[in-house]
């Protein structure tokens, strides 16, 4: 929330510009998004993976990123995911925030003021991340049907071992499907600022999560939670933990892996019934 404020205060072109569609304020919101993902994909790549940092510790796989391989485009896991995450990535997240905020401007999406309702105002940002967490559970699980994830989700699977660059590269109908979610907005009424932090809160925290570290050490202490076990466990199995941890999805859809024996059994009891039908 922190950095949408600031972002908010320096960085977001004024309402009455945004009525028109034009070159200079959308450009400006595609420099921020790139500078941005720049600074928290690129900062935890060389903190973790570079100047390793933390070497292993807390670490979900000892293993380094691939430096070659053929299911890479261009010649190494790293320089694929930051084509995608750059390309394709930052330019949905971009045209979605632009088709947001040129429909608030205009009056096509229902728009809510600090006046109007503080309480919801704030409520919103807490709900933010459940929306999402719904959303992103569904989605997910339909690009995990056979045509679909060889047409677009293959390409985020090519990472079983995951860096920070790796959360958003994605096939761009994965792009336009992870990031539809904002969508809600032209049912529930939002501010441009809510809109700001649904769409960061969805493309920087794909970053973190996928840094393959559980927390930023200091001092010995965790300081900063980044990746989860749980989202680990779907890089490497790709048909369980589809949701987050924010909400028990996969616990209620019976999809959840903790990485005990008992769960990788249900797993394959899972993996037999189908191939029976």
């Amino acid at each position: 929330l922190a950095i949408c404020l600031l972002v908010w205060t320096f960085t977001q072109p004024a309402m009455e510009q945004m009525k028109t569609l034009s070159i200079g304020w959308i450009a400006q919101i595609w420099v921020r998004n790139l500078v941005l993902m720049f600074l928290v994909a690129g900062s935890l790549h060389w903190f973790f993976f570079m100047r390793k940092g933390q070497g292993n510790r807390l670490k979900f796989d000892p293993r380094d990123l691939a430096i070659k391989g053929k299911q890479f485009n261009f010649g190494g896991q790293v320089k694929d995911n930051m084509f995608w995450t750059l390309s394709s990535g930052v330019g949905f997240w971009t045209a979605y925030e632009v088709l947001m905020f040129y429909a608030m401007a205009n009056g096509f999406a229902p728009h809510l003021s600090w006046a109007q309702n503080p309480i919801w105002f704030c409520a919103l940002f807490l709900l933010t991340p459940v929306i999402i967490s719904l959303h992103f559970y569904w989605i997910h699980r339909a690009l995990h049907w056979g045509p679909l994830y060889r047409l677009a989700h293959a390409l985020h699977h090519k990472n079983v071992n995951v860096g920070p660059w790796s959360g958003l590269s994605m096939h761009p109908i994965e792009h336009i499907a992870f990031f539809s979610s904002i969508l809600v907005h032209f049912i529930i009424p939002a501010h441009p600022l809510h809109i700001l932090f649904h769409m960061q809160h969805q493309s920087l925290t794909a970053a973190t999560s996928h840094t393959g570290y559980e927390a930023l050490l200091v001092k010995d202490r965790k300081t900063l939670a980044l990746g989860t076990f749980h989202h680990q466990m779907h890089h490497r199995y790709f048909e369980v933990n589809y949701g987050n941890l924010e909400m028990p999805w996969d616990k209620w859809f019976g999809t959840f892996h903790n990485g005990t024996p008992e769960a990788h059994e249900a797993m394959k009891d899972r993996r037999q019934m189908r191939s029976k039908t």
